[in-house]
């Protein structure tokens, strides 16, 4: 049995694992019999081996409206300028 670990497992936006990553280059491996890759995964796992767990997920930064508008170009004066809200 390998100690080594050589694939990372990855989650979708639905926190379902989709795909399972190759770490030796990086190659994202999706879980469909007919790829030899994903083949060769298996095998690796009937070996005793695991993957690493997919890394936790970043929580999403809730912008405020002013750092919306700002990402966007514009100020809260300018956009209601525009909008006739003056």
């Amino acid at each position: 049995m390998t100690t080594k670990k050589e694939y990372q497992l990855v989650y979708s936006s639905s926190g379902i694992s989709e795909a399972v990553l190759r770490l030796e280059d990086m190659a994202s491996i999706p879980f469909d019999p007919a790829n030899t890759d994903y083949a060769a995964y298996l095998e690796w796992v009937e070996a005793g081996n695991t993957p690493e767990p997919a890394p936790e997920p970043v929580a999403p930064v809730e912008l405020t409206t002013e750092q919306k508008l700002e990402a966007a170009g514009l100020t809260v004066d300018e956009l209601k300028s525009l909008l006739g809200l003056d």
